[in-house]
């Protein structure tokens, strides 16, 4: 979502400047790459770049394609073959493995099938959306209509599909019951496309309970990631704005008041972090109780069950399911020891909650980093009626 964000600002500095730009994605990979479909990169016709589609080996000559595609005001498919042992017509060593399919789309404000539209459209609000992506794989000489049709969390739909427009509805419909994007190939007599339908998911959201020194490191490298973040203490001359990043809300509120005004989701994590055994307790005691997605406190085992003791004593029982949720001691074990530290060990354990890891070093792993089945293009099939 970060990457998405930074494409809509630049997007919109470069229009204000007159620039011509043009959006690539990474649509569909075949084997091992850097960069998985979904990633992005705004191109500027002066050569500037933001977002990535590669390492940086793709980007120089996904910039020269895209001045063509920019001049000829049409969309083009452009397939990277890494799997050949020949790098050197890429004039790099890429060393992947895999083939890269990477749409190339040209950007005018006034067209109804502006890339940029439907990007502006997932971020508006907190909400997953199902973005999908329509081109021709098996012939690049035909039309490559690229991002058609966007599906929110609410129903909402946004489409400038000229064609298959039921069929995309209803698939974008399956991906969002599934939570997976998904590669579907619609063959008929008509038709030979490829679908990306693509779920995008809304930025993490960081809810930190304490405005102590060591939750300073935390804030930054959350803001690094694209993640929100908000932090809450009771003590306003600690829970000032000027202490952390920019992006960063900041309340002053007791523990009874702070979840009045927090929004939360699915994807909003509480950090408790106050170093104040009853400030942390009360926290805890409302969070538990609203089957919050993931609850991390500071602090050794002891605490944690000195505190689900005292609910119990007071009459507080929780199912499993809820405690479950309470991550406590919070954070990887990578030997942590300063603020810095301790920050990297909590915001990698959140980043591995919600990609469903079990944490281990990638070189103990025996099979492949991301798994074959996730880029699968499933053929369907249509009849002459669709």
């Amino acid at each position: 979502m970060k990457e998405i964000r930074d494409i809509i600002k630049a997007y919109d500095e470069a229009h204000k400047l007159g620039k011509q730009t043009a959006l690539a994605t990474v649509v569909h990979v075949d084997g091992s790459s850097y960069r998985r479909p979904g990633a992005r990169m705004l191109i500027e016709d002066d050569g500037q770049l933001t977002g990535a589609i590669s390492g940086g080996c793709l980007e120089g000559d996904a910039l020269r394609k895209a001045l063509l595609v920019i001049t000829e005001k049409r969309s083009r498919l452009v397939t990277y073959d890494t799997m050949d042992d020949d790098d050197a017509k890429f004039g790099v060593g890429l060393g992947c493995n895999g083939i890269i399919q990477v749409l190339i789309e040209p950007i005018d404000e006034t067209s109804v099938n502006n890339p940029i539209k439907f990007l502006k459209a997932v971020n508006e609000k907190r909400q997953q959306s199902i973005l999908v992506t329509l081109f021709s794989l098996q012939d690049k000489k035909s039309p490559q209509y690229g991002t058609c049709l966007l599906m929110k969390e609410d129903k909402t739909i946004i489409d400038t599909a000229p064609v298959l427009k039921d069929v995309l509805i209803h698939d974008a419909e399956e991906v969002m019951i599934n939570q997976v994007s998904s590669f579907k190939n619609y063959i008929s007599n008509d038709h030979d496309l490829t679908a990306f339908i693509e779920v995008i998911n809304p930025p993490v959201s960081v809810i930190i309970i304490g405005a102590g020194n060591d939750v300073i490191p935390l804030v930054e490298m959350a803001d690094i990631l694209g993640w929100e973040t908000t932090v809450i203490d009771g003590r306003a001359n600690y829970a000032k704005k000027q202490r952390f990043a920019s992006a960063c809300q900041v309340l002053v509120s007791k523990p009874e008041q702070a979840l009045e005004q927090i929004e939360i989701d699915e994807r909003t994590v509480f950090l408790l972090m106050a170093h104040t055994y009853n400030y942390d307790k009360a926290m805890l005691k409302q969070l538990l109780q609203k089957n919050v997605t993931y609850i991390g406190m500071l602090g050794p085992k002891n605490k944690r069950e000195r505190i689900l003791n005292e609910f119990k004593e007071d009459g507080l029982v929780f199912t499993a399911q809820q405690i479950s949720s309470l991550h406590s001691p919070v954070g990887l074990d990578i030997g942590a020891e300063t603020s810095e530290e301790i920050a990297l060990s909590i915001l990698a354990e959140i980043k591995a909650f919600f990609a469903n890891k079990d944490v281990q070093s990638l070189r103990k792993i025996k099979e492949v980093i991301h798994p074959r089945s996730a880029t699968l293009i499933e053929e369907v099939k249509l009849t002459s009626k669709q």
